[in-house]
C-alpha cells in the first residue's frame, strides 16, 4: 500500500507516535505545535505523548467504526465526479428545503434522499441544506452532538455516499447547503482538547466555547470550511449559531472565513455562499465588507417564524409573547427583523439592529413557517400541522414563496407530514443519556411546557417516530396541501413581484381589529415603469392577502384582477373583491397602468 503523509496538530504533546497496521512509530516535531510522518495509507491513530491509547485524527475523513476507534484516510478525490457542467446557483430567487438525512426516507441515507430529488424539484426547492452530518457517537443524532467535523456519519452513506448525493443534487438542478457546527464539539467522542487548546474557558449552552482566537484553531475552522466546498463540492455552508461563537467583534472569524471562501469562490468560477443562523437580528453579519461588515451571504431570521406562527395558532407563550398583534408580521414584512432595537420581553432587554431597507435586498434573509429548531424544540416535536387546517397551512406555505425573503421548507410540512420531528440521541453512555433527557425537560420551563409529555431522547422509538411517511404524500389532506405547495412554487417561477429582492417596494396594510393584512408586490420593476401587459407576462404587481381573523373579509380588489391562488375551494374573487374566509389567503395579479 503507498505510503501517506500524516500530519497533526499537537502542541500539548512532548512525544507523538503514528499507530498504523497495529505499529507503533514515532513521528517527527516539525513546528508550531505540528507532528508528521509517513505510512501505509489505511486505518491509522495517534498516541498523544506516552499515553498508549489509540486516538482519531482531529482532521479524519472517515471513522468507519466510529468516533472512538480508527480513523481511516480518504481521498475525495478519488470520486469520479459528474457535475463538472454545474455552475453553480445564487441564493437570490431560490427556495431552501431543510432536510435530516436520518429521518429523511426510511433507510436514512444518502442514496435514499438522493431518489426523492424529483419532489423536491416539483415544489420550486433550489437548494438542499443537510443537517449537520459530521461523524457523531452513536448511530442516531440530530447531528449537532459531532466531534470529527470532517468526517460523515458511517450511518448515512459515510463521504462516498455523501459524494454521490452531491452529484445527484448537481444533476437535478440543485445546490447543496451543508449545515456545519463551529460553535461547541459534542460531548462523546471529542478528544481534540488532548492534542491542543481547541476549546476555551468560556461555555454557551452546549459547553466549552470553541476557541477561535487561537490561530491554529482559527485556520482548523477555515479548512474544514473549504474542505466542503472544494473537495465535496458542496455550494454553501449554513453555519449554526454564530451569536455562540466568542471573538473579536472587528477581526472575526465569520470575516475570516468570507476572506476564505470568497477566495475558493473566484478560484472556482461559482457561487459559494455562506448563512449565518443567528439570534442577533444584527445587520452587520450580511453588510458587506466594504461596509463595515461580515460580509456573509445570509442570515436567518426567527422573526418571520415567529409572526407566522403566532398569527395563525394564537400561541403567544414565551418567545411567541411580543408576536401577538398582526402588526408583527406586518412590521416583519416591511422591515426584515421585528425585533430591531425593540424592547423584547422573553430576553428581558432590547433586542436587535434594523436594517437598511432602502439598500439591503430581502433575500438575504432566510425565513421559515417551520424548521428543525421550532419543530424539534418544541415539548413533543409537534408539527403545525396538529393545530391548523389545510387552508391555515397553506397561508403559512404562501407567506413563505410570494413573500419577500428567501423561503426554507422543513422537510414533510409540503405535504402535511403527520410524523412529528422530536429531539432524539443514542449516547451509549447511560450517565450522558440521563444528563441529556434531563436538560431537556429543564429547558422546557421558560415555555410554560409540561415536562410529564417530554420523549426520552434515548428511546429509539422517538427517533424511529421522526421518520418520514412517503406513503402520505398521494391521499387526504397530503395530497390538497401538496397541491398548493407546488401551484405556489410555479406562482413564484413565474412572477417577477414575487422574487423581487427591493423591501422598500412592498406595500403592507394591517387591520389589527379584523386580523387581516394585505401585502403589494409591486417590485423595483413596477416602481420603473412597467408595460401595459405586464399583468399577463408575470411582471406585474401582485397582492398576498391573509385573513387570520373569525369573520369573512370581503378585500377590495380593482376592475380587472385576476386570482392567481386561493388556499382554499371557498377562496373566491367577484367584480369587487376577493371572498376570503376566517383562515384563508390569495394571490390577486392586479392590472397595470398604461
Amino acid at each position: 500500500m503507498a505510503d501517506h503523509e500524516y500530519r497533526v496538530w499537537a502542541p500539548r504533546a512532548d512525544r507523538m507516535r503514528l499507530v498504523t497496521d497495529g505499529a507503533s512509530t514515532e513521528m517527527e516535531d516539525v513546528g508550531g505545535g505540528w507532528w508528521r510522518q509517513t505510512g501505509p495509507a489505511g486505518e491509522y491513530g495517534f498516541q498523544i505523548g506516552d499515553d498508549d491509547a489509540v486516538r482519531p485524527d482531529p482532521r479524519s475523513r472517515r471513522q468507519p467504526r466510529g468516533v472512538h476507534d480508527l480513523s481511516q484516510t480518504f481521498d475525495p478525490a478519488e470520486h469520479a465526479w459528474q457535475d463538472g457542467e454545474w455552475t453553480g446557483r445564487r441564493l437570490a430567487g431560490g427556495v431552501v428545503y431543510e432536510l435530516h438525512v436520518g429521518t429523511f426516507t426510511p433507510e436514512g441515507t444518502f442514496d435514499a434522499a438522493a431518489a426523492q430529488l424529483e419532489h423536491l424539484a416539483s415544489i420550486g426547492v433550489t437548494h438542499v441544506e443537510v443537517l449537520p452530518v459530521n461523524a457523531f457517537n452513536g448511530t442516531h443524532n440530530w447531528g449537532y452532538d459531532g466531534v470529527l467535523w470532517y468526517a460523515v456519519q458511517e450511518q448515512y452513506g459515510g463521504p462516498a455516499g455523501y459524494q454521490r448525493f452531491v452529484d445527484a443534487c448537481h444533476r437535478a438542478g440543485m445546490a447543496v447547503i451543508q449545515d456545519v457546527v463551529y460553535n461547541h464539539l459534542g460531548p462523546s467522542g471529542n478528544y481534540l482538547p488532548l492534542y491542543g487548546p481547541y476549546l476555551g474557558d468560556e461555555r454557551n449552552t452546549w459547553g466549552e466555547v470553541v476557541q477561535v482566537r487561537e490561530p491554529e484553531v482559527r485556520r482548523y475552522i477555515v479548512e474544514n470550511a473549504l474542505y466542503w466546498l472544494r473537495d465535496m463540492h458542496v455550494d454553501a455552508l449554513r453555519l449554526d449559531a454564530v451569536h455562540a461563537l466568542v471573538d473579536d467583534p472587528d477581526d472575526h472569524i465569520l470575516e475570516a472565513l468570507t476572506v476564505g471562501v470568497a477566495s475558493e469562490s473566484a478560484h472556482q468560477g461559482r457561487p459559494l455562499t455562506l448563512i449565518a443562523e443567528s439570534d442577533l437580528n444584527e445587520p452587520r453579519l450580511v453588510t458587506p465588507r466594504e461596509g463595515g461588515g461580515y460580509g456573509l451571504d445570509a442570515q436567518w431570521s426567527d422573526d418571520y417564524h415567529h409572526a407566522i406562527h403566532v398569527a395563525l395558532t394564537r400561541e403567544t407563550a414565551g418567545y411567541y409573547a411580543d408576536f401577538e398583534p398582526l402588526g408583527a408580521l406586518a412590521k416583519a414584512i416591511e422591515r426584515g427583523f421585528f425585533h430591531d432595537g425593540t424592547f423584547s420581553s422573553f430576553r428581558g432587554r432590547d433586542h436587535g439592529s434594523p436594517i437598511d431597507v432602502e439598500r439591503m435586498p430581502s433575500w438575504r434573509l432566510v425565513v421559515s413557517a417551520q424548521n428543525h429548531d421550532q419543530i424539534g424544540n418544541r415539548a413533543i416535536g409537534d408539527r403545525t400541522v396538529d393545530v391548523l387546517d389545510d387552508s391555515q397551512l397553506l397561508v403559512a406555505a404562501m407567506l413563505l414563496y410570494a413573500g419577500p425573503f428567501t423561503p426554507m421548507l422543513f422537510q414533510g410540512e409540503e405535504w402535511a407530514a403527520s410524523s412529528p420531528f422530536q429531539f432524539f440521541t443514542s449516547h451509549p453512555e447511560e450517565e450522558l443519556g440521563r444528563l441529556t433527557a434531563e436538560g431537556r425537560i429543564s429547558e422546557f420551563a421558560a415555555m410554560g411546557w409540561d415536562a410529564d409529555v417530554v420523549p426520552d431522547p434515548q428511546d429509539p422509538e422517538t427517533f424511529r417516530r421522526s421518520i418520514l411517511r412517503w406513503e402520505e404524500l398521494g391521499s387526504g389532506r397530503h395530497a390538497v396541501v401538496l397541491e398548493g405547495y407546488r401551484r405556489l412554487a410555479t406562482l413564484r417561477r413565474d412572477w417577477a413581484a414575487l422574487t423581487d429582492p427591493s423591501l422598500a417596494a412592498n406595500r403592507v396594510v394591517v387591520d389589527e381589529e379584523a386580523r387581516t393584512l394585505r401585502v403589494t408586490r409591486s417590485g423595483s420593476l413596477r416602481i420603473a415603469g412597467t408595460t401595459p401587459d405586464a399583468a399577463h407576462d408575470g411582471r406585474g404587481p401582485v397582492d398576498m392577502l391573509v385573513n387570520v381573523g373569525d369573520a369573512v373579509w370581503e378585500a377590495p380588489v380593482p376592475l380587472g384582477a385576476t386570482l392567481l391562488f386561493g388556499t382554499s375551494d371557498a377562496v373566491a374573487l367577484d367584480d369587487a373583491a376577493v371572498h376570503l374566509p376566517p383562515g384563508s389567503g390569495a394571490l390577486v395579479a392586479l392590472p397595470t397602468q398604461p
